[in-house]
């Protein structure tokens, strides 16, 4: 009998007897080599149609959550990585001392809303990059993986490198304004839409895919470690014995993958940041770096190694807060009965 949509010979029914199954196989009491692919194939599309949407919702919802929490320590990440480049007038002056200096200075300065200069696309930035990095991520694992405790590390890295770089890629547009609002020492004019209509005049649009290579190799280095980690910490210590799968888990497994995301991403994110900040014009003229590996290269050059990990303090106070919200909001939301 055929199951409509499946593959010959496997239905809903009980297997076939012990003589049948021999007769099918030759007498040699293997699976002939159709009836596995079939198999295969039926199990890989069961798989997938087990697939919800809940993971989607609750990412994105839990983003938008920790980036509302986190907002301000970021975009005194963004002052600190633009400031004191060689090559770019506006971004030469060393302004802010460190993170706290920032945050004072720029409060007394600008005003409490500067604090919060490129929020909009920040938001719809997680609702775009959130929503589809971690719901990819827990589709693809399901896809690969059946049960949650099979997980393996190696399949965990995989879904993660390969989620963060679809979402950022998908939303980089959305990065480019954010990078672009926060780096103004004023008040921003014109707003979102303005500002993404005076970079797509003048730019064109390849001016919002700007840095999107090195915003996919970030994403895939913060997703291929924060997410693994998370699910790896939270793993072994509720098998451990010593915690359960409470809150007190989710904070030290988030505080956990944040620190060694922010190790691990830094150098890529101050090179990102700079080159997301410069302006192009459709002349062709270059006002800074010629390309990404000449901009890891001068600054590495002009302003030495620790250059590279320029802003790390607020990066890592920012993911490390920024993790701990989005996780056990995720958890929570997890929890509720939809």
């Amino acid at each position: 009998m055929r199951v409509p949509g499946g593959c010959p010979a496997l239905s809903a029914r009980p297997a076939p007897p012990r003589r049948a199954r021999l007769l099918l196989s030759g007498g040699t009491g293997r699976t002939p080599r159709r009836l596995r692919a079939c198999a295969r194939k039926e199990d890989a599309s069961r798989r997938m149609a087990a697939l919800n949407w809940k993971p989607f919702v609750y990412g994105g919802l839990a983003s938008v959550t920790a980036e509302c929490g986190t907002f301000p320590i970021d975009l005194t990440k963004t002052r600190l990585q633009v400031q004191g480049q060689k090559n770019d007038v506006k971004h030469r002056e060393i302004r802010y001392r460190g993170m706290v200096h920032a945050l004072v200075k720029i409060f007394r300065e600008e005003g409490l809303k500067a604090l919060y200069s490129g929020i909009a696309p920040a938001l719809l930035r997680q609702a775009s990059y959130g929503t589809i990095k971690i719901g990819t991520y827990q589709s693809l694992k399901r896809l690969f993986i059946e049960h949650p405790e099979d997980e393996t590390l190696a399949v965990n890295v995989s879904c993660g490198i390969l989620s963060g770089v679809i979402s950022s890629s998908i939303a980089n547009p959305t990065d480019v304004l954010k990078i672009r609002m926060q780096a103004q020492s004023h008040v921003i004019q014109g707003g979102m839409i303005g500002n993404f209509i005076s970079i797509y005049q003048n730019e064109g649009t390849r001016g919002l895919w700007k840095g999107v290579s090195l915003t996919a190799q970030r994403a895939a280095i913060v997703a291929g470690v924060e997410l693994p980690v998370y699910d790896l910490a939270k793993k072994h210590l509720i098998m451990s014995g010593l915690m359960g799968d409470t809150v007190y888990t989710h904070l030290l497994a988030s505080f956990t993958c944040g620190l060694t995301g922010a190790l691990a991403s830094n150098p890529i994110d101050v090179v990102r940041t700079r080159m997301m900040n410069q302006r192009r014009l459709r002349s062709g003229v270059h006002c800074g770096y010629k390309s990404t590996f000449d901009c890891f290269l001068q600054t590495w050059k002009n302003e030495g190694l620790f250059a590279l990990y320029k802003g790390f303090w607020p990066n890592w106070l920012r993911l490390g807060p920024w993790n701990i919200i989005f996780f056990v909001t995720y958890e929570q939301l997890k929890n509720l009965e939809l």
